[in-house]
């Protein structure tokens, strides 16, 4: 196992993919020294919810190791799987180094790693830069965007998903989602399960959610596949778990389908059962604000809307109150009188947000 962690830290070490400026659409650029890590310059890439500029609502935060590479796959993969209704709007906020000429291989090595190894000597770095996200980044980040202070996700692959596994376990609490592809569990002889010991003894973790992938092909296939089936025999209170072995794939290919199934996993809404009783109070005709009617019916002990007589939309009850479809990017929350009589229905969808009155 030492033989195969030098050669996969060396070969991480040695990736050769040169950060480029990203210019994405609606995207801003911000930067931000840290006097935690001495001196370090760090650029941030941030990408708002459509429509951010016209609520007053906080959102989500995803943060995004090594986005210096991965920023554009990440906001690519989120508008997907937003305009689907996979996940809810959020703010993406990418993290990288700036300066001149940073070097992202020997950088990241430092600030994702918790313990040094001699093989690697800028290595251990990862408390530092956790200390500079809570003091630093996320004050930044919360003071000049309307973020949600108890919404946080971490994401990243490789360094970053040991990273992102480490904050978990050694600093739980700072998110509450975390997405790891392809994590270097391997590090420092398997130093991740003492963290993940200290963990385990605690009764008092916030609840959390876990998504971890390796690709199909990789070596470290069996190593993934233990950890996966220690952490799930652990049978945690508060923290939910989700794995997968992702076929035909590699270690950096992982980040694409990891990344995508990863924030779905985080982002799952409840579905829970209501009675046929109480989902009858919600059939009926509503009037949209262009005149047009939809129609919501109870089917197979669901809600269903009916656009037309060809066109139907399965929804999923998130309470007795919200309810949702997986078909495409649409929530509905009823609306009541003094009496509880449904009165509208509000419909949040991928271009905005309307009302429709129950006739």
């Amino acid at each position: 196992m030492k033989k195969f962690f030098i050669i996969i830290s060396i070969f991480l070490v040695a990736e050769t993919i040169s950060a480029q400026e990203v210019s994405i659409p609606g995207s801003q650029i911000k930067k931000i020294t840290s006097k935690i890590v001495t001196g370090q310059e760090y650029e941030l890439q941030i990408m708002l919810p459509a429509n951010y500029s016209s609520t007053n609502r906080l959102y989500p935060v995803v943060y995004l190791m090594d986005s210096q590479w991965d920023f554009p796959l990440l906001t690519a993969l989120y508008g997907e799987q937003y305009y689907d209704g996979f996940l809810p709007p959020m703010i993406i906020v990418g993290v990288t180094w700036g300066g001149t000429n940073p070097k992202p291989d020997s950088l990241r090595a430092r600030d994702y790693t918790p313990t040094n190894v001699k093989a690697i000597p800028q290595s251990g770095g990862a408390d530092k830069f956790l200390s500079f996200m809570k003091e630093e980044l996320f004050p930044f980040v919360e003071r000049n965007y309307r973020a949600d202070k108890a919404d946080r996700t971490l994401v990243g692959c490789s360094y970053g998903g040991l990273f992102t596994m480490y904050a978990l376990f050694a600093h739980p609490g700072m998110f509450q989602r975390y997405v790891a592809a392809s994590p270097a569990f391997m590090w420092d002889n398997d130093v991740l399960y003492q963290y993940e010991k200290k963990y385990a003894a605690s009764k008092s973790n916030p609840p959390a959610r876990l998504f971890m992938c390796v690709g199909g092909v990789e070596g470290s296939v069996p190593g993934f596949q233990k950890l996966t089936k220690y952490l799930n025999d652990q049978h945690y209170s508060n923290l939910q778990i989700e794995s997968r072995v992702l076929e035909n794939t590699g270690h950096s290919g992982t980040k694409g389908e990891g990344y995508a199934r990863g924030l779905q996993f985080a982002f799952k809404r409840p579905s829970i059962q209501l009675s046929d009783a109480v989902l009858d109070k919600y059939a009926g005709k509503y009037q949209l604000p262009d005149g047009h009617t939809a129609e919501i019916r109870r089917e197979n002990h669901q809600l269903v809307v009916y656009a037309s007589p060809e066109e139907k939309l399965p929804l999923f009850a998130a309470s007795e109150k919200e309810f949702y479809s997986t078909s495409q990017f649409l929530t509905l929350r009823f609306k009541y009188d003094d009496n509880k009589n449904i009165t509208a229905v509000e419909a949040e969808t991928y271009g905005g947000t309307m009302s429709a009155k129950k006739l």
